[in-house]
């Protein structure tokens, strides 16, 4: 019989692989790895504001998230420096600040490894609704602009020619990630985030014949892999946020053995 605690937990990471897979998918067609990277260390100075006004975690998280999003999309128009080198300066800076707010707040105790590997096994029943409600808000939105992002993410260009609204998407997309970012955090921490949104997605992208079935089965994949970490986990008495990392990865090695035995087998 499994304990609430671990149901819960396991509710709450199920839930966000749903969620994250999907998004998961064009953070891999654009090419923005790096991005997730960005908002996910911007996630520790929400963490260090949440804790300095006393404001909610997830709430401060999303915020700060968000801003670090049009922040980037304000300097990409400038034209002065790449993308790439906007990234890595967010990325570091946020970080980095939160760092040394956390710093200052001597009158507050933090467990910073919680925060930056996550501990999903301390999840509340509020945690999962939150989880649940927000992955479902995130969905709906990406369902919306689903169209309008997978033709700029194909050809910019052409989306434009057609009318369609490329940069009111683009920003939509960011706010999504900056969303599953803030509900992700508190699961697996601000360090694993990432490899959740891109593992998944690129496991998913070896199997499917189409953008919607690969959507789809990177939701599913990562699902499994927060079963399979989870279960480790309880068995191995490993950190339940790395295990479940761990177990997308393995996922992933076990996609590539079907198309290196028909290669083999081609030669």
């Amino acid at each position: 019989m499994m304990d609430d605690f671990f149901i819960r937990a396991m509710f709450a990471g199920i839930g966000l692989a749903l969620t994250a897979g999907p998004l998961g998918c064009f953070v891999i067609w654009r090419r923005m790895a790096y991005f997730g990277d960005t908002m996910a260390h911007s996630a520790l100075l929400g963490v260090a504001l949440s804790l300095l006004f006393s404001l909610n975690l997830t709430v401060s998280v999303f915020i700060v998230a968000a801003l670090v999003s049009v922040l980037l999309l304000a300097l990409q128009r400038q034209r002065g420096l790449s993308a790439d080198s906007l990234l890595g300066i967010l990325s570091h800076a946020t970080l980095a600040i939160g760092l040394v707010l956390v710093a200052f707040m001597t009158w507050v105790r933090i467990d910073l490894m919680a925060y930056l590997f996550g501990d999903i096994l301390a999840v509340s029943s509020q945690d999962v609704m939150v989880v649940w409600i927000g992955g479902l808000a995130v969905l709906v939105g990406l369902c919306l602009i689903w169209r309008p992002l997978f033709a700029a993410t194909v050809n910019e260009d052409i989306a434009i020619a057609e009318g369609l609204a490329v940069g009111p998407t683009r920003l939509i997309f960011m706010l999504l990630m900056a969303l599953v970012i803030a509900i992700a955090m508190k699961l697996v921490g601000i360090l694993l985030i990432t490899a959740l949104l891109i593992i998944p997605a690129a496991t998913a992208r070896r199997f499917a014949a189409t953008p919607e079935i690969m959507a789809i089965l990177a939701g599913l994949i990562g699902a499994l892999a927060v079963m399979g970490g989870l279960m480790g986990s309880l068995h191995y008495d490993t950190p339940s946020g790395p295990s479940i990392v761990v177990a997308a990865l393995c996922l992933f090695l076990f996609s590539l053995l079907p198309y290196r035995r028909a290669a083999a087998m081609k030669g």
